[in-house]
């Protein structure tokens, strides 16, 4: 691929790149593919899982009928399903799960005095997927097991905010992104042409989502400092006093820079939406909240503006069940904002919502939300599947209850693990820093290219190439896949390497392959100035 062909990547998603990475990378069979392109781990959450498919199995015992038709059941009957429960737990103490799935139903009752019946109930039906979502916001159970769950690692373990949060559960974390940007949108709270600020560097596809033609948004960039640990100096955040910007975009932890937002930087954003910019609209996506300890999400220190989403895709290991979840709270500035618009776009959303609700004007943003996730019209097949939900539940009563311990600093070591054996390999020194989850590592090419070799090398680099074609190099020698940082809105000549994908000794692979590039590089450089 010459360098003109090259370049034409360059307007793509980091993302788009990377599969034409690993077809080049998969070409060779001499080599290993080592992709650590997306932020897929590698390791998943057994116990939860377990426990699911022993519950599949109670519930179609309790689906199951003694009549002529081969293979048919009906829909279980709730009185006393929570006794015929216990019996099967006993009847059964030896199946896979069944310990943690026991402990999941005496949670539920116990100590959070749900009724034993609609409890198992809903566990059951929600396992078989034979009704609708209803509600098709979030299943009562599910919504209070979940809110315990984020008030635990997202709000350093007060659960009473998350109790005054609502729920609704989405198509992972980006399919709830998606709405919450169509509904502030739909109801007339972030207009064509308003000012949105985000938090720089980010993940790629978020960057987009400003400039899209359904939005047309003017992006403001609030740029964390890499020579501060990723972190928004006091002059970036102040960006924020401006009135005329309507809304913050933040991940917190970050993609790529894997950092959480400092405490006092978070009281920083608080004290601004309380004294300089009343009505911003904060949105953050706290997927990687679970791996930092002691982590204060924006919607614990600034519930009135904060709308909240996360998903249990990375720390569970289950990027393939799509389960995340948008919370709102329940007293808010955004249903405020909503009833304070002028009375002709008030009288235009009256007349969207009419049709599925008696009191439209009244009517929460966060049902809102649900309509518009269906277009309104279709919002009587809104919500997230049963089974999804189910498993979101046992995947959040695993992190409440269970003696985990060892599963969450099990994923955490072998984070910490993989980016010190990366770094050692590539000489590079990493500090302790509390706030990483050492989820991802931007590496700056240019770096070590001075440091290994020369400035005059690492210009000549800048001269004749760039990242991307960096990359490329890497995936066609020697099969190995990286994401160019420049996707991410970070250094022109970074790229970002995901410590999630695979084992530690890739890492030292990877590290060792990435040398090698660049003394190829430099051997170039070498003949070219002797010429």
């Amino acid at each position: 691929m010459d360098y003109k062909e090259l370049k034409s990547y360059m307007e793509l998603s980091p993302f788009e790149v990377q599969f034409e990475l690993t077809n080049i990378a998969g070409n060779f069979l001499d080599h290993t593919l080592l992709n650590a392109g997306r932020g897929n781990p590698n390791w998943i959450a057994t116990t939860p899982r377990l426990a699911f498919f022993t519950l599949g199995i109670f519930a179609i015992e309790e689906a199951k009928c003694n009549c002529e038709y081969i293979h048919t059941g009906f829909h279980p009957e709730k009185e006393g399903i929570a006794k015929r429960f216990q019996e099967f737990s006993i009847n059964n103490p030896d199946m896979q799960g069944m310990k943690f799935l026991k402990d999941s139903v005496a949670y539920g009752i116990e100590k959070l005095g749900f009724e034993p019946d609609s409890w198992v109930y809903e566990l059951v039906i929600g396992c078989l997927g034979d009704f609708y979502p209803e509600p098709d916001r979030i299943l009562p159970h599910t919504e209070q097991i979940v809110q315990s769950f984020l008030g635990e690692y997202l709000c350093n373990k007060d659960e009473k905010i998350c109790h005054n949060y609502d729920l609704f559960a989405t198509e992972g974390g980006t399919g709830g992104i998606i709405y919450v940007f169509n509904s502030l949108m739909e109801n007339k709270l972030i207009k064509h042409g308003d000012k949105i600020a985000i938090g720089s560097p980010i993940f790629s596809p978020y960057l987009e989502i400003p400039h899209l033609n359904d939005y047309n948004l003017e992006e403001v960039e609030i740029v964390a400092d890499v020579n501060d640990e990723w972190q928004y100096p006091d002059s970036e955040i102040d960006k924020l006093k401006d009135p005329s910007i309507k809304a913050f975009f933040v991940v917190n932890p970050g993609n790529p820079q894997s950092r959480a937002i400092r405490d006092e930087t978070v009281k920083r954003i608080a004290d601004i939406v309380k004294n300089d910019n009343p009505n911003l609209i904060i949105i953050t996506d706290d997927v990687y909240a679970s791996f930092v300890e002691g982590f204060h999400s924006l919607m614990s220190v600034i519930p009135s503006n904060t709308i909240c989403v996360y998903s249990f895709s990375k720390h569970m290991g289950c990027t393939g069940w799509r389960l995340g979840v948008v919370a709102l709270a329940q007293d808010n500035r955004i249903d405020k904002m909503i009833s304070s618009l002028p009375d002709s776009d008030k009288n235009k959303l009256i007349q969207r919502y009419q049709s599925i609700d008696l009191d439209p004007e009244n009517m929460k943003f966060i049902d809102r939300l649900v309509a518009d996730s269906r277009s309104v019209a279709l919002k009587h097949t809104a919500g997230l599947s049963l089974p999804q939900q189910t498993q979101m539940t046992l995947f959040s009563l695993f992190f409440i209850i269970e003696d985990n311990i060892s599963y969450i600093n099990g994923t955490k070591k072998a984070l910490n693990g993989r980016i010190h054996i990366l770094y050692k390999t590539l000489g590079l020194p990493l500090d302790y820093d509390k706030t990483a989850t050492n989820y991802y590592a931007i590496i700056d090419l240019l770096e070590i290219a001075r440091d290994k070799y020369s400035t005059q090398f690492a210009d000549w680099m800048v001269e004749k190439y760039n990242a991307l074609a960096f990359v490329f190099a890497l995936a066609d020698k020697e099969s190995v896949v990286l994401l160019p940082g420049a996707g991410f809105d970070a250094s022109s000549w970074s790229v970002r390497i995901s410590l999630a994908n695979l084992r530690y000794e890739a890492y030292e692979e990877i590290g060792i392959k990435m040398l090698e590039t660049l003394e190829t590089a430099f051997e170039d450089y070498q003949i070219s100035t002797k010429k």
